[in-house]
This record gives C-alpha cells, sequence and structure tokens, in this order.
C-alpha cells in the first residue's frame, strides 16, 4: 500500500515553501520518522519526516519546486523492501543540439539558468561553495539533469578517494582566445531564497511605514573588559560557557527599557501597546541569511542563561533548526554589526518593534579620561527609533542609560 507524504501545515503567514533538499531519493529503504526532504519558508526550515517504514516509492516535486500545505510530495511503499523494483529513472537531459522534450504532467524543474546550469537548492550551492567545485564538473542524477546535494556529496566522497596525483606532463600551448572572449564579461542569475525576499520586504515595510531616526552615541568599555577579565575563568568554570559582552548589553538595554517603557512600546492603529516584559531579540547570522530569536523574559535571566540562549540561537541558527516560537515576537532587538567589523551603521527597525539598538566593532582610540589623555577599549553605539511614538529626548537619554551601566557594571547589580 503507497502512503502519500504531504506537505505539513505551514506557519502563519506563510503560503508556500520550496522544497530545499531531498535526502533520500525513489528506492531508497526509508524508516518512520526519519527526515527525507527538507523544505524552505520565508522565515525557517521544515524537515519532513516519513509517516512509515517502506521504500520511497515516487518523489513528485523536484528540489527548487514551489509547494503549498497538503501538497502530496512523495509516496511510500509501506512495509516494502528496498530491493523492491523502483520506478524507471527520469530520462536523461537531451544534448544541447536535440530540441527540449515536451513537458511531463508532473511538475517540472524551474527553467535552466542563463548560462545553461540548472537552478540548484540552498544545500547545493553551500556545498559547492564550500569545497569550491565547479557545478559542471559534476555528474547530476536529479529529474531533468538536476544536480542534487548527494550527487555533490558523492563528488567530493570520490575526489578524497582518489590517489593524489603525480607531477603532470607539461601542457601544449593552449591556442590564443579569440578577441571576443578576452572582453567578455560573465553574469550569472540565481533566483532569490525565500528568506532573503522576505527580508528585503520587512526591510522595504519598515523604511516606508515607520519615522525612522538614529541617534548616537559611544561607550568605554574599560570596566566591562575588567570585570571579564577577572572574573572569566569562574564563570566558564561554574556555568559551562564564556563570558561574553552581549549579556551585559542585554542586561543594561533591559534597565534602559524600564526607565523608559516607551522605547519597549509598540504601535497597533491608532493605539500604542506598552509591554510589561522585555522579549529581546537577538540578530543573528545564519546560512539563509538574518534571522532575530526571541529572548523570552529576559530580564528573568541571569547572566550565564543569556550568554547560553544566545549560543544555542547561534548554533540552530548555522543547522538551520530555529523554530517559528523562536522567531515570533519581540519587543525590542539588538544587533552587533561589531563581529564583521562595521565601525558604525544604522540599523533598521524589525517591525512592530519601535527601537532597535546596533552594536559595533571594539577599537583603541584615545579618549580624555580625568582630564588625561588615555587609551581605552571603545564602541559606537547606535539606536534606531520609531520617532511617532518615540521623542528624540527619550531616544538619547535611553542610549545614555546604557553608556552609563555599561562603563560602571555596578550599576546593573545595584539598580541605579
Amino acid at each position: 500500500m503507497s502512503i502519500e507524504v504531504k506537505v505539513p501545515a505551514l506557519p502563519e503567514s506563510v503560503s508556500e515553501a520550496t522544497v530545499a533538499t531531498w535526502h533520500k531519493k525513489a528506492g531508497d529503504a526509508v524508516k518512520r520518522d526519519e527526515t527525507i526532504v527538507e523544505l524552505e519558508t520565508d522565515k525557517v526550515m521544515l524537515e519532513v519526516p516519513a509517516p512509515a517504514d517502506g521504500v520511497l516509492e515516487e518523489v513528485k516535486h523536484a528540489e527548487g519546486a514551489s509547494v503549498s500545505a497538503d501538497d502530496v510530495i512523495a509516496l511510500i511503499g509501506e512495509g516494502a523492501s528496498a530491493s523492491a523494483p523502483a520506478p524507471a529513472p527520469a530520462p536523461e537531459p537531451a544534448p544541447a543540439s536535440e530540441p527540449a522534450p515536451e513537458p511531463s504532467p508532473e511538475p517540472a524543474p524551474e527553467p535552466a539558468s542563463a548560462d545553461g546550469d540548472q537552478p540548484q537548492s540552498p544545500a547545493v550551492r553551500k556545498l559547492l561553495a564550500e569545497h569550491d567545485l565547479d557545478a559542471s564538473a559534476i555528474a547530476a542524477s536529479g529529474k531533468g539533469g538536476r544536480l542534487t546535494k548527494a550527487d555533490v556529496e558523492a563528488h567530493i566522497a570520490n575526489r578524497k578517494s582518489e590517489p593524489a596525483p603525480g607531477p603532470a606532463p607539461a601542457p601544449a600551448p593552449a591556442p590564443a582566445a579569440p578577441p571576443a572572449a578576452a572582453g567578455a564579461r560573465e553574469e550569472q542569475r540565481v533566483p532569490m531564497t525565500r528568506i532573503r525576499a522576505r527580508i528585503a520586504e520587512r526591510l522595504v515595510e519598515a523604511q516606508s511605514a515607520a519615522a525612522m531616526l538614529t541617534t548616537f552615541n559611544e561607550v568605554d568599555l574599560h570596566a566591562v573588559g575588567e570585570l571579564r577579565k577577572r572574573h572569566k575563568d569562574a564563570f566558564e568554570k561554574e556555568h559551562g560557557i564564556k563570558l561574553g559582552y552581549m549579556s551585559f548589553f542585554v542586561k543594561a538595554a533591559i534597565e534602559a527599557l524600564k526607565r523608559y517603557p516607551v522605547v519597549n512600546a509598540s504601535i497597533d492603529g491608532n493605539d500604542i501597546v506598552y509591554h510589561a516584559y522585555y522579549d529581546i531579540g537577538i540578530a543573528v547570522s545564519a546560512p539563509r541569511g538574518l534571522v532575530v530569536p526571541i529572548l523570552r523574559d529576559a530580564d528573568q535571566l541571569d547572566f550565564a542563561e543569556i550568554e547560553n540562549s544566545i549560543g544555542e540561537f547561534g548554533q540552530r541558527a548555522k543547522d538551520n533548526k530555529l523554530t517559528m516560537e523562536d522567531l515570533t515576537g519581540g519587543t525590542f532587538s539588538i544587533t552587533n554589526g561589531g563581529v564583521f567589523g562595521s565601525m558604525l551603521s544604522t540599523p533598521i527597525l524589525n517591525p512592530p518593534q519601535s527601537a532597535i539598538l546596533g552594536m559595533h566593532g571594539i577599537n583603541e582610540r584615545p579618549v580624555v579620561v580625568d582630564g588625561e589623555i588615555r587609551i581605552r577599549p571603545m564602541m559606537y553605539l547606535a539606536l534606531t527609533y520609531d520617532h511617532r511614538i518615540i521623542d528624540g529626548r527619550d531616544a538619547v537619554l535611553f542610549l545614555r542609560t546604557i553608556k552609563e551601566c555599561l562603563e560602571d557594571p555596578g550599576r546593573l547589580l545595584l539598580r541605579i
């Protein structure tokens, strides 16, 4: 008996997904609850498990295809043996000199790009980039000549098993390239991923819907650095994680939000919604783009809990394991461009939030301290806010509060 594998219920506000990676091919044995395919939405990656033990009889949607909730994407022969005959493979792609075959009734892969390559899934593109591989040099077994993740992994494994080549004979002189080729300029066109398209949409939406303004300040992180230096070993031994800067910034932001609650508010129609809780979004760079998982009730977390949560978010983002629950909500966000070397930037709001704090690189600079010039680790801070509900005075004082808490970390403990 054949069992249908369907697209699961998609997250709220998500209407379609893209078939990202098939982990099994037709004829492969599968086990119940084993992930057989990953779907990419504009927010998260969804893993689709096998509903029963058996054999994957048919793949109905190739990598790169768009699907909706409840679409049938595969058939599994329940209880069948892996040796059972699999359906005939898809015909080989026609040579370039022959006309293209007539379209089949099944969903066809996306059209080839201008340079003749088939569109590649995010997983395939990532592998090609990581190993500096040329897609055209790898045999493709996917439907319609599509290159799959399994093709790339097999190519990498074969390459590693091959003996190191000896000295190659000197090649014969190549004929001179025609003049036109010497001045040719290549282009590559790839489809925008769903999450990249969603990021672009939200950024444009934020700029058109809010009255964004940014205020700046700088903070001397000498005291925080000294505190970390004194206690980092004991902290790591006690909690099993390093004491970073981000937990100090989260704590300082919460203290400032308590003093200036309008910065923690949002607009809903003609109303201002004040939030009596502190759900802090932490921007994290992931292979699919920037994501902002949420630290729930961050005011109730200690330094170790904050560092652990941020570390877990980073790893899960890298592995595409963040869920909709991780990314939903938030009353205020923090983004750290300093990890990439940014000196100064103006972050963009994360709607419906009304403010976002931008951290930047820590650089030693000469500053005046008690009338003397000293070298201190300095960071520029940026607060972008929605001027519709946050006045400049509140924004400036909010940022100054963060500066004061970080320059005298004792304030975070004494709440002064």
